[in-house]
C-alpha cells in the first residue's frame, strides 16, 4: 500500500493529528487498526525546541539566498508556521475509524516556494526530526541536495603547451588498460588461478577455517569480488605479464588472503545489523551510533551492499512480501457526519446560577459567548458557531475558523498571539443586590495583560451602598476573586 498521510481525531476539542499510515491490520475482534508514523506540530513541542526550529529556518533561508520569507505579509508568515511539521521515528496504532481525511506531507524542497504550501489545501512540510523521548530536534538526513552549491566545478580547458597545475596526487589513477596484449581467455585462466590461491589461503588461515569450515564455503568466499579485484590489480601492476602476476599471488611467506566485509563480520554483528536495518532502514549513521559503534560507516555501507547479494536477504525479502500480501491493502472509511460536542446551539446553556448569583436577564438559554465576535477573524456572522478555549472564557469560533483550527492547529490571524501562547480577553460576571452587572460591549480587542481582565458596571444605588455597608467595602477584593462566594443575604440585611 502506498504511504498515505491522513488526519486522525483523538479529541473533539483538540486539533486533528497528522499521521502516515505504514500498514493496516485487522484485529481479532474484526476492527481495523492503522500502524502509523507520528508527526508533531509546533504547539506539541517545547518553547526551547521552537527556538531551535526558528534558527534552522533562518539558516536555511540564508543558504537558499531567497528573500521570499521577508516579503511575506505577517499573516502569511503566521499561517506558514501552522504548515510546518516535525517527523518522529515513533510508531503507534490507532483505530481506522478515527480517520477524518487525507492530507499531503512532503520534505521541504529548496526548489519549491514556501508560499506554494499556503496555496494548497491540506499541504504540510517538514525538515526536522523530533525525538519525543530525548526531546531533541535534528535535521532530517534525507535532505535532497539540489541547487547551485551542489553542482560540480568544471575546470577550464588547458591551452596547447600549458602545464597542468593540478595536484597529481589527487587525480584519478589508471587501474586497467583495455588495449593490453593479454587475451580474454588468458584473463579468465588467471582469475581461476587467483580463486584457487584464495581458497588455499583460507585453508591455511585458522580464523577463516573456523568461519568457512567446508571446502565449498571457502571456494564461494574466494570467488567474491574482493579476490577478483585483487587479481586484476596484480595483473595491471605487473605490466600484464602472466608469469610475474602469478608469482605475485604467492609471494615468499605464503598465498595472499583477501577478505571482504562479509568475512570480517561475526554472526552476532550480522544479527545486530539486520535488527538495526529493520528499525532504521538505510539510515547508516543511526545504525552505527546505536548498534555498531565499533564499525566504521564505510564498513557498514559496504557490508550492506554485500548482504543484499546473499540468500539471507532473499529469504527476508520473500517473508516481507508474504506478510505484505496478508495485510490489508485498503479500507473503506465512511464520511464522518456526527455532530461535534463543541458545536453551539440555542439550547446549549440552561438557566442557572453563576458564582452563586442569578444569571443576567436575557442570557438564560443562550449559547456561551453569544454576541462575541469570532476569536480569529472577528466576524459576527456565521451559519454555525463552536465553543473554543476554556469554558469560563466563553469564546467561540466561526465555522471557517473552526475548520482551520482543527486542521492546522492555530488561528488564522496573528493578532491573538503573544509568541506562541493565546492571550484572550476574558469577562467575569458578578451580581450585586441593587444592580445588574453588564459585560463590556464591543468586539474583543487584543489583550496584553497577563491576568484575566474584567469590567463591572453597577447602578448609582449600588455605588452609594458601597460607602454605607461594611461588607461591601470588600467589593474590590471580591471583584479580583470572581470565584469567591458572595453572601448576598448578609449584604441585603445590612443595606436595609
Amino acid at each position: 500500500m502506498a504511504c498515505n498521510y491522513v488526519y486522525f481525531e483523538n479529541s473533539s476539542s483538540n486539533p486533528l493529528l497528522i499521521r502516515r499510515i505504514e500498514e493496516l491490520n485487522k484485529t481479532a475482534n474484526g476492527n481495523v487498526e492503522a500502524k502509523v508514523v507520528c508527526f508533531y506540530r509546533r504547539r506539541d513541542i517545547s518553547a526551547t525546541l521552537i527556538a531551535l526550529a526558528d534558527k534552522h529556518a533562518r539558516e536555511l533561508e540564508e543558504e537558499m539566498e531567497n528573500p521570499e520569507m521577508m516579503d511575506l505579509p505577517e499573516k502569511q508568515k503566521h499561517q506558514l508556521r501552522h504548515r510546518e511539521l516535525f517527523l518522529s521515528r515513533q510508531l503507534e496504532s490507532l483505530p481506522a475509524t478515527h480517520i477524518r481525511g487525507k492530507c499531503c506531507v512532503t520534505l521541504l524542497n529548496e526548489t519549491e516556494t514556501l508560499k506554494s504550501y499556503l496555496d494548497r489545501e491540506d499541504a504540510f512540510f517538514y525538515s526536522l526530526v523530533y525525538d519525543p523521548q530525548q526531546k531533541t530536534l535534528l535535521a532530517d538526513k534525507g535532505e535532497i541536495r539540489v541547487g547551485n552549491k551542489y553542482q560540480a566545478e568544471i575546470a577550464d580547458l588547458l591551452k596547447e603547451g600549458e602545464e597542468d597545475g593540478r595536484e597529481q596526487a589527487k587525480l584519478e589513477e589508471k587501474v586497467w588498460d583495455p588495449s593490453s596484449p593479454v587475451t580474454e581467455k588468458q584473463i579468465d585462466q588467471f582469475l581461476v588461478v587467483a580463486r584457487s590461491v584464495g581458497t588455499f589461503a583460507r585453508a591455511l588461515d585458522c580464523s577463516s577455517s573456523v568461519r568457512q569450515p567446508s571446502l565449498h564455503m571457502s571456494a564461494a568466499a574466494a570467488s567474491r569480488d574482493i579476490t577478483l579485484f585483487h587479481a586484476m590489480d596484480t595483473l595491471h601492476k605487473n605490466g600484464y605479464d602472466m608469469t610475474r602476476a602469478i608469482a605475485a599471488l604467492v609471494p615468499q611467506g605464503g598465498p595472499v588472503l583477501c577478505r571482504d566485509e562479509m568475512e570480517e563480520w561475526s554472526a552476532s554483528e550480522a544479527n545486530l545489523f539486520e535488527e538495526a536495518l529493520e528499525k532504521y532502514g538505510k539510515d547508516f549513521a543511526d545504525i552505527q551510533q546505536d548498534f555498531l559503534p565499533w564499525k566504521s560507516l564505510t564498513s557498514i555501507i559496504e557490508y550492506y551492499y554485500m548482504w543484499k547479494t546473499t540468500d539471507r536477504y532473499v529469504q527476508q525479502k520473500r517473508l516481507k512480501a508474504a506478510e505484505a500480501e496478508s495485510k490489508l491493502k485498503q479500507v473503506y472509511i465512511p464520511n464522518y457526519n456526527k455532530p461535534n460536542p463543541n458545536q453551539l446551539s440555542a439550547n446549549s446553556v440552561k438557566p442557572g446560577l453563576v458564582n452563586g448569583a442569578g444569571v443576567a436577564p436575557g442570557t438564560a438559554g443562550q449559547p456561551p459567548g453569544l454576541g462575541r465576535a469570532c476569536e480569529s477573524c472577528y466576524t459576527t456572522n456565521s451559519y454555525q458557531w463552536y465553543s473554543w478555549g476554556p469554558s469560563n472564557m466563553q469564546c467561540r469560533l466561526c465555522a471557517s475558523c473552526w475548520t482551520y483550527w482543527k486542521k492546522y492547529g492555530g488561528l488564522k490571524m496573528p493578532t491573538r498571539l503573544d509568541g506562541e501562547r493565546f492571550i484572550i480577553e476574558a469577562t467575569c460576571y458578578r451580581t450585586s443586590p441593587h444592580g445588574v452587572p453588564v459585560r463590556h460591549s464591543g468586539s474583543p480587542k487584543f489583550a496584553v495583560k497577563t491576568r484575566q481582565a474584567f469590567y463591572l458596571q453597577t447602578t448609582q444605588l449600588t455605588r452609594m451602598a458601597r460607602r454605607v455597608c461594611q461588607d461591601l467595602l470588600r467589593a474590590r477584593y471580591l471583584a479580583r476573586h470572581p470565584y469567591t462566594p458572595v453572601n448576598t443575604t448578609a449584604i441585603k440585611a445590612e443595606c436595609e
